[in-house]
């Protein structure tokens, strides 16, 4: 019955029909008291009830991939009611690669949904689906559990509390622990266009990166001076030495950006993210070297797969994975990861070292990945 009378109410407050004034839906009250529909004669309504709120206690949360992270979402009212409402939930999401603070209408409407509940019914969509659930460990608990947490979950959560005309939310953001990492084609330097990087990151157990995540990298000290492309379509890199051929020596460190480009006709490198591994990255022992078919081969028979360069990023910066041996990788480069600065083994600064895509019948050793 309510949902038969709740367009006619609906027009009755927004067009002041002739008639409407002072009528109440038969058995519909929500709880929520307006009082003079006329109001001052521009249409406004007068509330003089109760209050409904939302608000989250943390509006950021980092996570691992893999692991199951909450988003935390609680609504009250003010004043307190003596008997619990029937109230809709509904949680939204802003994938990172398009957000552009602040929230715009035009941001909202690219939401895409997660989940709905009503009391105990509830629905997930999308790759969110079996994913997700509330948390409900209170009254007015919305919070949103999502279990094995993927690359592409990070971005910009809504928590919609719908109560009759009430209609309140809060946005927590969401972001994985990781480590971003100039990738470049076996072909050379700016071989990609957008899509090309998009794919070459997947195919590393990574995604492209988000402005946010290139700019945390630099701040941690990440200095590359080729241009790559970031998951919302911009071109930059990270310069924290200014110097000649990369910006010039009279502007500041930061991100050099290109801005948009178009997605397929321009080509640039790649700047991928990839998170923790669930599985274990290792340098495999008592081989003679390869080459890289062996290498292959060689992870197959120890019952693993040739590690690939997102899983060795992770492993070295979430694991501190540190071999200072060259080997094979899924991709055909070779590469070490250090962790401690040492003599031969490179730069005196950690990172993963690279020899970049050398012909597939040299001899390395192989980091396999379980």
């Amino acid at each position: 019955m309510l949902s038969l009378l709740r367009p006619l109410l609906a027009v009755c407050l927004y067009l002041l029909l002739p008639g409407c004034q002072g009528w109440n839906p038969p058995g519909y009250n929500n709880g929520f008291h307006y009082q003079d529909i006329n109001g001052n004669g521009n249409g406004e309504i007068y509330f003089n009830g109760v209050r409904l709120l939302v608000d989250s206690p943390q509006l950021l949360v980092s996570a691992a991939r893999g692991s199951t992270v909450t988003l935390p979402c609680h609504y009250h009212y003010e004043p307190e009611l003596s008997a619990p409402r029937r109230t809709r939930v509904k949680w939204s999401w802003l994938p990172a690669n398009t957000i552009h603070a602040p929230a715009s209408p035009e941001a909202l409407a690219r939401e895409t949904e997660v989940m709905v509940a009503m009391g105990n019914r509830h629905r997930s969509y999308g790759s969110f689906r079996g994913r997700v659930r509330l948390r409900r460990s209170a009254p007015g608990d919305m919070s949103l559990v999502i279990n094995e947490l993927q690359l592409n979950d990070t971005g910009r959560y809504r928590c919609e509390v719908i109560d009759g005309l009430e209609d309140e939310s809060v946005t927590v953001e969401l972001e994985l622990r990781g480590v971003v990492f100039p990738y470049f084609s076996q072909k050379g330097r700016y071989q990609f266009n957008f899509f090309g990087a998009q794919e070459s990151c997947q195919d590393q157990e990574a995604t492209l990166a988000t402005f946010e995540q290139l700019f945390t990298a630099w701040e941690e000290g990440l200095d590359w001076c080729n241009a790559g492309w970031l998951a919302d379509g911009t071109v930059q890199y990270p310069i924290t030495v200014p110097r000649d051929g990369c910006g010039g020596v009279d502007i500041a460190p930061g991100l050099r950006s290109y801005g948009q480009r178009h997605r397929l006709l321009y080509r640039y490198d790649a700047f991928c993210f990839s998170a923790s591994v669930k599985g274990t990255v290792f340098f495999l022992n008592d081989q003679a070297k390869l080459n890289f078919t062996e290498a292959v081969q060689a992870c197959v028979s120890d019952g693993s797969q040739i590690a690939k360069v997102g899983q060795m990023y992770a492993a070295w910066r979430m694991m501190g994975l540190d071999r200072c041996d060259a080997g094979w990788l899924a991709d055909g480069s070779v590469r070490y990861p250090i962790t401690k600065a040492r003599a031969n083994c490179g730069p005196p600064e950690p990172g993963v070292r690279s020899f970049g895509f050398p012909p597939l019948y040299l001899k390395f050793g192989v980091y396999c990945y379980r």
